[in-house]
């Protein structure tokens, strides 16, 4: 897919208009800030305020454009209700003036008074076997065109151009890149064995990845999706394989004794833990399956290891201290602290793509399993579920808005979806079977 200047040549449009209003416990400045990426519009949420979007559509029926801009029009509906930013209304009559058609303008007073800040709008069209979808922005109080941009691609490609649109609406409001167009990998016994599985960010389009009929856990893509790190137990004890998603060819860490959960770092060595020595310690391993360097050395089992943005740190559990705590380690130095102190029984690290905060599972006396967020200093600690039976795995998106997480709140374990503060709590796929160990890629 490719993006081009709108053209103007021949060819029935069918108009898609998408115009977003405020609700009064959102603000949007109306003021532009200037960035180095652009001008955007600052959304700042207050509550569980949501920027009120109606979306209207003209089109002559029968039309094979009716037929795309329908299909564009559920698309982008559902991308930007998913995003938990927007609530969908119907559409003033007065949108326009002058008519409906080429000599027709945006009724600016109109979308102001009911309380519209922006306004986005556009055409489809086909020409030389390619659609088209051309859409503007504009800031409606200063009536300024904000973005003006065209999607170009086959038929088969509504969807991933719908999202694109969707991303860039999305950047423009927050001056942040959104999960649009990634993936999220996971385990389901669907087949009756355990078997790894990829999804869309939304919960669409679900591929098997592997068919050992076998037991395949703790997946996790490198953080450009060219490798898939996950543990098997095809060869009779668990394993760590590492497999080039271009090619399909696996390495595998031969190593006696087992080696689990695996967590990329930098996307150049994924870490996992072996026991070949004795102890269960965390190891980092080359792309080929060969030993780069041991990382800790302490008495007590330590797994789950995932990093800091930038690798330099490490987090991870360990029973050095008896119970199962999370501690972070600095790779260089080797120097540990422990992070969680609240709760007996802490798992399942996943650090924020910020970098500034650590999502993790803790298995509490009442009995419920419960995620966690925690700042990287060990301030902030805030319970993200809760009165829902057993929520484990948390992942953060790309953008740190939004947790991917496990849940049997309503019987077999299923994959949820909540906002980074735990708001919003829904399941993401429908799916046979159960779903579990969940991972969001970092690549788009």
């Amino acid at each position: 897919m490719t993006i081009i200047v709108p053209d103007k040549g021949s060819g029935t449009t069918v108009v898609l208009v998408l115009v977003l209003m405020l609700l009064s416990f959102v603000f949007i400045s109306p003021s532009l800030h200037a960035e180095a990426a652009g001008e955007y519009i600052a959304i700042r949420k207050q509550g569980a305020g949501k920027v009120a979007l109606v979306l209207d559509r003209s089109a002559s029926k029968g039309s094979k454009e009716s037929g795309l801009a329908q299909n564009l029009d559920a698309i982008i509906k559902d991308g930007l209700i998913f995003s938990d930013l927007f609530s969908v209304l119907p559409p003033p009559s007065n949108i326009r003036t002058g008519g409906d058609g080429k000599g027709s303008s945006l009724n600016f007073g109109a979308l102001s008074s009911v309380g519209a800040e922006v306004y986005a709008g556009g055409t489809v069209s086909r020409k030389s076997g390619k659609v088209n979808l051309g859409m503007e922005v504009y800031d409606t109080f200063g009536t300024k065109l904000l973005m003006k941009k065209t999607y170009t691609g086959s038929e088969d490609q509504l969807r991933a151009m719908g999202h694109a649109f969707c991303a860039d609406l999305i950047e423009l409001l927050t001056g942040k890149k959104s999960y649009f167009g990634s993936k999220i990998v996971f385990v389901s016994n669907k087949t009756g064995s355990k078997e790894i599985y990829q999804c869309d960010f939304d919960g669409q389009g679900i591929q098997q990845l592997t068919n050992f009929r076998s037991i395949s856990l703790t997946p996790v893509f490198s953080p450009d999706g060219t490798r898939l790190a996950y543990t098997s137990y095809t060869s009779g004890k668990p394993t760590l394989y590492i497999r080039s998603m271009s090619d399909n060819s696996i390495a595998a860490v031969g190593k006696n004794g087992v080696s689990v959960d695996p967590g990329w770092r930098n996307g150049s060595e994924v870490a996992t833990t072996l026991s070949f020595e004795g102890d269960q310690e965390i190891y980092l391993v080359r792309m080929d399956g060969g030993i780069s360097r041991r990382l800790t050395n302490s008495r007590g089992i330590d797994v789950s290891p995932t990093f800091s943005p930038d690798g330099k740190l490490m987090a991870f559990v360990s029973s050095r201290n008896g119970m199962p705590q999370i501690f972070i380690q600095d790779v260089q130095s080797g120097q540990t602290r422990r992070l969680t102190y609240s709760g007996r029984y802490n798992t399942q690290p996943s650090w924020s793509p910020s970098g500034d905060k650590i999502a993790y599972s803790t298995w509490e006396k009442s009995g419920e399993i419960n995620i966690f967020v925690i700042n990287a200093d060990g301030t902030g600690l805030k319970r993200l579920t809760s009165g829902v039976r057993e929520n484990e795995s948390p992942s953060w998106s790309p953008d740190g808005s939004m947790i991917v997480f496990t849940s049997n709140r309503q019987g077999g374990k299923k994959l949820y979806i909540m906002s980074s503060t735990g708001e919003s709590q829904r399941r993401l796929l429908q799916m046979d079977g159960e779903q579990m160990q969940p991972s969001w890629s970092l690549f788009r």
